[in-house]
């Protein structure tokens, strides 16, 4: 985790909704992928590569966390 790095580039998805409980992405250079909470814009970031990301996206879609919850 690191601390407002200098990344531009964040965007939300678009089905996020107006009581903030989001995340947000940013390509960080070319392999890395930056993820903040929206709500903290000023907070900690966290860097997947792009393979990590989409195998965490994945499991999120098909439930595989939902007992995590």
């Amino acid at each position: 985790m690191s601390k407002n790095p200098e990344i531009t580039g964040w965007r939300k998805s678009s089905y996020s909704g107006a009581n903030g409980n989001c995340v947000e992405f940013a390509p960080f250079g070319e392999e890395l992928v930056a993820v903040r909470n929206s709500r903290d814009p000023e907070g900690a970031v966290i860097f997947f590569d792009r393979d990590e990301l989409g195998a965490f996206l994945t499991a999120v879609k098909t439930g595989e966390l939902d007992n995590l919850a």
